[in-house]
């Protein structure tokens, strides 16, 4: 149902069923299509609480018809990652697309940093499907194990999926070098089994700058 048009447009065919993208992501489409907006990133009215409580912002719509539907956001780099069961933690700004199978949600993984207290909440997708997310430049995906843990910078982490555990660590980061830090500067430690994409570009982040 998903494929790749390049790197930068993702294409749906669709036959009567539905897939879930980012509000305004749309190019183009042939054929029929329906589309609606949908609150609380697609998880109704508690999912639009939950993520107003937690600042996790995610705004849907629902694509449904008969035809091919291609999607884009800001020339992004899209990435397909195939779901079997399991579970994928996303930054909401990174989620382009996923299908009918899937379910997202809203998903605490840790703590900010000592010093400032604040929690961090990522957006989850879980069931049997495919999900297409983007990256700033050509994603790279990185492989945990037990053996070999992985320390990522906060600007450059996009996805996470397998059996996996997640820190935050105080670290230097280059801009901490440059003197462009504006808080405490951080990293994310992962631990476990699993699979990490990150990107060759940094957000911008508050403290590692998250």
């Amino acid at each position: 149902m998903f494929r790749l048009q390049g790197s930068k447009v993702l294409a749906v065919d669709m036959t009567g069923d539905a897939v879930k993208a980012k509000n305004g992501s749309m190019v183009a489409y042939d054929g029929q299509m329906d589309f609606k907006k949908l609150s609380g990133g697609g998880e109704g009215i508690r999912g639009m609480v939950t993520r107003r409580i937690t600042g996790e912002q995610m705004t849907l719509m629902e694509v449904k018809g008969h035809g091919t539907c291609w999607f884009a956001d800001r020339a992004s780099e899209i990435n397909l990652v195939a779901l079997q069961g399991d579970k994928l933690y996303v930054e909401s700004s990174n989620l382009l697309a996923t299908d009918s199978g899937l379910r997202t949600g809203t998903s605490f993984t840790g703590m900010r940093g000592a010093t400032q207290g604040n929690g961090l909440f990522t957006t989850t997708i879980e069931g049997h499907g495919q999900a297409a997310i983007m990256s700033d430049g050509p994603a790279v995906v990185l492989r945990v194990s037990a053996q070999y843990p992985l320390t990522v910078d906060p600007g450059a982490y996009i996805a996470h999926q397998g059996n996996l555990q997640q820190s935050f660590q105080s670290g230097v980061t280059f801009r901490t070098f440059m003197g462009e830090g504006g808080g405490e500067a951080f990293q994310i430690r992962f631990e476990g089994d699993g699979l990490v994409y990150v990107q060759p570009s940094e957000r911008n982040t508050i403290a590692g700058d998250v």
